[in-house]
């Protein structure tokens, strides 16, 4: 599962969220002409396999959605990592073998693949736990043992799923943040794994995401120390990847939506893919995290409009939209505890829950097919 740390971002909405637009008109808000003046796409395009329901029939559904929609697919791994069993030679655990087996399975075999491993937690401040919940005792992130299991991780991840795009670690950037006494070590961990994976697999594109979120006007103590670190350690990738959610910024506009690209685009000098991304098209209301945000999906289309022109005038590598369809019917099943994070991406899909098509998916069929 897909749960992330948002007591920041909650923070952030309930400061800001009184000064947001109100709602939009919702009305016919699809510009037929959008993207002709291009003759062709200099980018790629997907989604991430996150499945609207856990029903053998939805997962099914979301990789025919991809292969139909998509040149390039990203297959997410954020939960736990084995630890105990790459350390001491033991069997890997069923839950993580069966997993992995199961995305083989379904590889869609004429689509680029990108591949996020996260060695992080969902806080962002510690590493991710193994199946029993536990973290390997460490002196420092760098410990060689640390660097041997996670790099037998990543080797088994790549030699099952053959991707043509690395992400070795996920929203890096938030460690920083979360964590700052931990960095230092993780970039000398980072280092270590990144030379043996590109030892071994020599052709594979590899990177670390960043969220644009919490880089773009951080909330930080030393703003610009923080962007410096963060971009001159993402400009030493093969490729900057980005995670960005605007509507965690509280952007609404295609004017706040460009000055957030700007930001980026002036200061990597890489070549940039979206890992993840995506926006509302409804309102979305937390009454526990007293979040109240308008949105539509007129919205919705005009991020994705800003979104995809950015891509193409840069010439990004990909651009990945979190998920196809809204979710739900999985959210319904969601633990009591995590049902409150797990709504914030609930209406970011391009279909609806009912699968009826929304504006955006006009739009990103469109660009698709020029």
């Amino acid at each position: 599962m897909r749960y992330r740390t948002v007591l920041l971002t909650a923070l952030t909405f309930f400061i800001v969220a009184c000064n947001k637009e109100g709602d939009k008109k919702v009305d016919d808000c699809i510009d037929s002409h959008f993207f002709s003046e291009y003759s062709s796409r200099s980018f790629k395009m997907g989604f991430s396999t996150w499945a609207y329901a856990k029903r053998v029939e939805a997962v099914d559904s979301t990789y025919l959605f991809i292969r139909d929609n998509s040149d390039i697919y990203s297959e997410h791994i954020d939960n736990n990592i084995p630890w105990n069993a790459w350390m001491n030679d033991l069997p890997l655990p069923d839950e993580f073998t069966n997993e992995i087996a199961a995305r083989v399975s379904r590889r869609i075999v004429d689509k680029k693949l990108t591949v996020s491993v996260s060695l992080l937690n969902t806080s962002r401040n510690d590493l991710a736990p193994d199946f029993d919940g536990s973290v390997p005792e460490y002196s420092a992130l760098n410990d060689v043992e640390i660097a041997i299991a996670y790099f037998k991780h990543l080797q088994y991840i790549v030699s099952q799923l053959n991707p043509d795009y690395l992400i070795i670690a996920i929203e890096v950037n938030e460690l920083l943040m979360n964590a700052p006494d931990k960095w230092k070590g993780f970039k000398l961990l980072m280092a270590n794994v990144r030379t043996k994976i590109r030892q071994e697999y020599p052709s594979l594109k590899i990177s670390e995401s960043i969220t644009l979120h919490n880089l773009y006007q951080p909330d930080v103590v030393n703003p610009e120390g923080y962007i410096n670190e963060v971009i001159n350690y993402a400009n030493t990738n093969d490729f900057v990847s980005i995670s960005f959610y605007p509507y965690f910024k509280a952007l609404s506009t295609k004017a706040g939506f460009q000055d957030a690209f700007d930001f980026l685009h002036d200061r990597i000098d890489k070549p940039i893919a979206f890992a993840e991304t995506g926006h509302l098209s409804e309102n979305l209301i937390v009454d526990s995290y007293a979040i109240d945000i308008s949105g539509n999906q007129c919205e919705q289309n005009e991020y994705l409009e800003v979104l995809l022109s950015n891509a193409q005038e840069q010439k990004y590598e990909y651009v990945i939209w979190w998920a196809h369809r809204d979710y739900n019917e999985l959210w319904a099943e969601f633990p009591a505890e995590v049902r409150d994070i797990g709504k914030l991406w609930l209406s970011a899909g391009l279909i609806n829950e009912d699968g009826i098509e929304k504006k955006a998916y006009s739009t990103w069929k469109n660009v698709f097919n020029n």
